[in-house]
């Protein structure tokens, strides 16, 4: 495949004394009522929040204490008295993506089978009607017409309305969370709508863990049946959080679930080995977020009883993350350049604000006799590949890095497979991960805390929504097995490298101050950390 044209990206060399900039936001959720459901009216008009939500790779803690520690411990159709639909009303939902242009439409149509003429002028009004009260009457929104299904030669399967309510009957929130995913995906519209219009009463995000993380997943197949992610994401961007204010519920996730001090301790503990007895090294972070992984190993080399190395990092973050910081890399660079001086370690800090996908060779300005160590963590699921666009630049960006010669590279990602699998077996994956998740977070943050709503929403719920209502490149949550990045490893020219028996003993330590379901798996060299019989993320090394 021809490699993309070079784009020369923007950098910035930041020492020791230079003042950050804040660009703070602000950011709004629509109210609750009190059983932790959205209104009605609500639904109408905001049906899911706009950006704000911060990647995993970002859910860092913002300092060196635990405030958290860990414990061990609407409706879219109306129904007749029989259950059957007897009519039909408009449903609009607005997914979360944060990251790329709201140029294309995203998701699944709806079936014109499934709604009257009546009813299709009257969903036309309503959005226009949404479109001028949020951007005027000018704004041009790429609504997806209801009447040109993107599939047309699908049929429309017959409906089997004693399934559906034998289904229904049995009130297994995930089974019909699952059924109501297959219509949709099965563009049989009729269906889903019932579905949801019986789920919107069994989810809540002040409920249980699958009633919580069931809420995000039902507005998720409702913004993709009407395709408004890209195009109501737009209208919505309106309010944000503050910088400050997101990384708070960011330092909450961070000290309540192990997942991310995991990643940064194992791969931290791959750097260090590999760069023993290196007196120049240089760390390329292909997403930095605040920085705070490398706070501890720049701590653990000024200690190195022949002296500190002098250390060169290169920090790539895009705009989102700039966001959640309230500011630009320099702040970044500011907070490590303050620490290394004070540790009395030579230190130089170099920013790019891009895209990793943007990156080129030139870029990292690699110098010759440098130790090289390269840092994806939480980052490379977010790159396109093959199946996105013309240009893989997931498997150009593995071959540039190989290019380098370096030390090590470390690879932290999520153990799921939601890059190419179709849609329902995307759905059910996400189910199955996402359980996990919120079963942990309930676990060590109480259903009464008040901070635990905003947590889940502001760190969880954008990338459910995400995988669940949008394809192409709109899609930008694309994980992958651990064995799916070894192949892309092994082919970029890579060899395994087995994480020390020292990093392993450092996470099995980490990991008793948690619950005791939490398991860690170690499997040719890398590690697997899961909750119970899921395993959920990945932390290997590559030379």
């Amino acid at each position: 495949m021809q490699e993309p044209s070079r784009k020369k990206v923007p950098t910035q060399t930041h020492r020791l004394y230079e003042q950050p900039q804040q660009e703070p936001g602000s950011y709004y959720w629509p109210p609750m009522n009190h059983q932790g459901l959205y209104s009605d009216d609500v639904f109408e008009q905001n049906r899911l929040p706009s950006e704000a939500f911060k990647q995993y790779c970002n859910l860092e803690s913002s300092s060196g204490t635990s405030t958290y520690p860990p414990q061990n411990s609407s409706s879219t159709a109306s129904f007749a008295s029989n259950g059957s639909p007897s009519s039909h009303q408009e449903c609009l939902s607005y997914p979360l993506d944060p990251y790329y242009s709201p140029d294309n439409n995203c998701g699944s149509p709806v079936s014109r089978s499934c709604l009257t003429d009546d009813a299709i002028d009257n969903l036309r009004h309503k959005i226009r009607e949404l479109e001028t009260a949020m951007l005027g009457p000018d704004e041009d929104l790429d609504i997806y017409s209801i009447t040109n299904p993107v599939h047309p030669e699908l049929p429309v399967p017959e409906v089997e309305w004693k399934d559906v309510s034998e289904i229904i009957t049995r009130k297994d929130l995930k089974e019909m969370l699952c059924a109501c995913a297959r219509a949709i995906g099965d563009n049989d519209m009729l269906t889903g709508e019932w579905l949801v219009s019986e789920l919107r009463g069994m989810v809540s995000v002040f409920g249980k863990p699958i009633q919580r993380l069931g809420a995000y997943m039902l507005e998720a197949l409702v913004a993709r049946t009407a395709s408004s992610g890209s195009s109501i994401y737009k209208a919505l961007r309106c309010k944000e959080p503050i910088g400050a204010e997101l990384l708070s519920y960011m330092h909450i996730l961070y000290e309540v679930c192990p997942y991310f001090k995991f990643g940064y301790l194992s791969g931290n503990g791959a750097i260090a080995e590999a760069i023993k007895g290196e007196n120049r090294v240089h760390i390329i972070d292909f997403q930095i977020a605040q920085g705070n992984q490398w706070i501890t190993l720049i701590q653990a080399l000024a200690n190195r009883p022949r002296g500190p190395p002098k250390i060169t990092i290169t920090g790539i973050d895009d705009s989102a993350s700039a966001f959640a910081r309230g500011g630009g890399l320099d702040i970044v660079g500011k907070r490590l350049s303050l620490l290394a001086e004070s540790l009395m370690v030579p230190f130089e800090f170099h920013g790019i604000a891009a895209s990793v996908s943007e990156v080129q060779r030139e870029d990292l300005k690699v110098q010759p006799g440098e130790a090289i160590a390269v840092n994806f963590a939480l980052v490379l699921h977010h790159i396109p590949d093959e199946t996105v666009g013309s240009q893989n630049h997931r498997d150009r960006i593995l071959r540039l890095v190989k290019g380098l010669s370096p030390k090590v590279v470390t690879l932290v990602e999520h153990e799921s497979n939601t890059n190419t699998a179709p849609f329902y077996p995307r759905f059910v994956q996400t189910l199955k991960y996402y359980t996990a998740i919120f079963e942990s977070i309930d676990v060590t943050l109480s259903r009464e805390h008040k901070e635990r709503i905003n947590v889940e929403q502001h760190c969880l719920a954008r990338d459910i929504v995400n995988i669940i209502a949008c394809e192409g490149a709109e899609r930008v949550e694309r994980h992958e097995l651990l064995e799916k990045w070894r192949s892309r490893f092994l082919t970029a020219g890579f060899k395994p490298h087995p994480l020390s028996p020292f990093v392993n003993a450092t996470i099995e330590a980490l990991l008793k101050n948690y619950c005791d379901k939490y398991t860690l798996e170690e499997k040719d060299g890398a590690l697997y950390l899961g909750w119970l019989n899921q395993n959920l993320v990945t932390s290997s090394a590559w030379i």
